[in-house]
């Protein structure tokens, strides 16, 4: 696991100072080791945490003849296998790493390398046959990878602050994914915060030649369900071996490994059988906190004593959030709002004083239709959407409360949505600021020129693109493009990597993946039961009262907090002089935000926390240029 950056500019002579800066700005993602290779108009460096053939596997790693060299981030599962079928076709390996396999693979198969590939990475291939550097991310989006692009300097990195050390960029930032974040509590690719710098998509792959950029897809999602048919027993036993075959090839490791467990059904079935194919050795870890309504630690403990783990937990209280966030601050490169960052970190610094390697249970939800919103979907379609104002009129008058998804939140976001079609809905509920409410929080004339955009257009478009039309594959198709892609995978990447951990995630096996989005819809969201089928092959290893409790999700008491130990802050940064110098956002708008909700009138923990995490970052990064 590592970080990765590189550049290529004929203005830049002597690149090794900044490369050193780019490498030193992600020394976190790999504290092992570090290499760099400068050349002309070009270079490229890698951070390296080793995993695998420790002794091995150094980078930049060139071919025999130095025509091809490589710079990686990840890991390829089946890089043994690949290895054996290059070796029969004549290519001799010096290492026992996959990078090199990978490398190879490449010299064989050029850009369609990636086709076999079986992973999670994000690499860069500099080409001096044709002078061209080759980019490529994972299809489910585990590993980042960003870039910069001007028409005269093309400059990548596996993190912004990485690209940041370059010289002379364009770093204004943009209102477009201003109005995103605001939306969605994150900054959805292929935008960033900054207006020249990209994401790469998962299922990406770039060519950068003579200045020009050429982008492609080389992996989509598809919801075409199977023709043959299958009984439920069938589907089971081939999803219970899948999984158990995705687990196995996440274990292959020279350092040791462990699981995050919160107690939900997800992650305790990933551990139920890690620990039949690893007895006796498994390193279990979670978070609990004081506050009851958020509080899963009994639930993990009740796992591990079942499943006989070494189970490890810390407690997240308001005073340690609060001695966390500077550093939690500290490795945003962009503003992100799920508060869940915050235990994820606190986990992942836990998690690393004893393993290297933790595998995870992210994506369970989105791939077998886990979250309450499937099934408000469900109740939603029985009311026309002209109900909308009037449900949401009386839900206002539901009392506030500071409980974990209580029953007033709910019906208060499930009301909010209604007006809205699907795609639309479906962010309305998962996001903060619905657009009436940015309207009235920008001033002029950032006001008049957010009119123009679409904030839910890509939703529309991705909903558009699904090659189903039943709805609820639609609604999957979105949550996996965007909320796992954008929200899910990018907290558990900084937030592991922050602390020099690399999180495997067994439900992303991209084969898996298209196996479960191929199933019928029923055997996912079987009338209002969520998860179905991945319930009835839990039946083997857990529990009946861990398979079947209630939902609570892996957040934090943030409306509690912001009342409480979180006050002085909030207010330090959300009235303080910096809001009106900037010059982005209406003052006393965001006055009534925190007077409705300090004094209980209204539960805006969700418009706060967006508007309070964008001005850490902002005032942090003393960034005003709004282009």
């Amino acid at each position: 696991m590592c970080g990765i950056a590189g550049y290529f500019s004929e203005q830049i002579k002597g690149g090794y100072p900044i490369l050193e800066k780019m490498n030193q700005a992600m020394i976190h993602r790999g504290p092992d080791e570090g290499g760099s290779h400068v050349e002309r108009h070009w270079g490229f460096a890698m951070r390296r945490l080793s995993v695998i053939d420790i002794a091995g596997g150094h980078q930049p790693m060139w071919n025999e003849d130095n025509s091809v060299g490589i710079v990686y981030n990840g890991e390829i599962y089946n890089f043994k296998e690949i290895r054996e079928r290059l070796r029969a076709k004549g290519f001799r390996f010096r290492t026992l790493s996959d990078t090199e396999v990978l490398l190879r693979l490449y010299e064989d198969r050029k850009h369609d390398c990636v086709q076999e590939l079986n992973g999670m990475f994000a690499f860069a291939v500099y080409d001096r046959r044709d002078d061209s550097f080759f980019l490529a991310r994972d299809r489910m989006g585990e590993k980042p990878l960003h870039y910069y692009d001007d028409g005269r300097q093309f400059v990548f990195g596996s993190e912004i602050k990485s690209i940041l050390q370059f010289p002379g960029l364009d770093v204004s930032m943009s209102l477009e994914a201003l109005t995103m974040y605001l939306s969605s509590e994150y900054v959805p690719a292929p935008l960033t915060i900054y207006r020249k710098i990209f994401k790469l998509l998962p299922g990406e792959r770039l060519v950068y030649h003579q200045g020009n950029i050429a982008r492609d897809f080389y992996w989509k999602l598809s919801f075409k369900e199977h023709q043959k048919h299958k009984s439920e027993q069938e589907w089971m036993n081939e999803l219970e071996f899948r999984i158990q075959k995705s687990i196995a090839l996440r274990t292959v490791s020279d350092v040791p490994l462990g699981a995050f467990l919160s107690g939900g059904i997800d992650s305790s079935l990933i551990t139920a059988m890690l620990a039949r194919q690893l007895p006796g050795k498994v390193k279990t870890f979670s978070i609990g906190f004081d506050e009851s309504s958020f509080d899963e630690s009994p639930y993990a403990l009740k796992v591990a004593k079942y499943l006989g783990t070494e189970h490890h937990e810390e407690r997240l209280t308001s005073k340690t959030m609060l001695d966390l966030l500077p550093s939690i601050i500290g490795i945003l490169d962009e503003p992100f709002a799920d508060a869940s960052l915050i235990p994820t970190y606190l986990l992942a610094q836990h998690a690393r004083k004893t393993v290297t390697v933790a595998l995870s249970g992210d994506g369970g939800d989105e791939l077998f239709g886990g979250y309450p919103t499937y099934q408000a979907h469900k109740v939603a379609r029985w009311f026309p959407r002209c109900f909308g104002p009037v449900m949401r009129g009386l839900a206002s008058r539901l009392p506030v409360s500071d409980e974990n998804i209580s029953w007033d939140f709910a019906v208060k976001r499930f009301c909010a949505g209604i007006s809205y079609d699907l795609p639309a809905r479906n962010q309305i509920w998962l996001g903060a600021f619905e657009p009436k409410a940015k309207r009235e929080l920008f001033l002029e004339p950032f006001r008049k020129r957010i009119m123009g955009y679409d904030e839910f257009a890509f939703h529309k478009k991705i909903w558009a693109q699904c090659d189903s039309r039943n709805y609820l594959n639609q609604i999957w198709n979105l949550d996996l493009r965007f909320y796992l892609q954008d929200d899910m995978l990018v907290k558990v990447d900084r937030a592991s990597m922050a602390n020099s951990l690399e999180v495997r995630v067994p439900y992303l096996d991209h084969t898996l993946v298209e196996f479960v989005c191929a199933m019928p819809t029923h055997l996912k969201l079987k009338g209002f039961s969520t998860k179905y089928i991945l319930k009835k092959v839990a039946e083997k290893y857990l529990p009946n009262d861990i398979i079947h409790r209630k939902k609570k999700g892996f957040g934090i008491p943030v409306a509690k907090w912001i009342k409480a130990g979180l006050k002085p802050m909030i207010l330090d940064v959300l009235t303080g002089d910096s809001i009106k110098e900037a010059g982005i956002f209406h003052p006393e708008y965001i006055q009534g935000l925190l007077d409705d909700h300090f004094l209980g009138k209204r539960d805006f923990r969700k418009l706060l926390w967006t508007l309070f995490i964008f001005e850490c970052w902002r005032q942090s990064h003393k960034q005003t240029i709004l282009a």
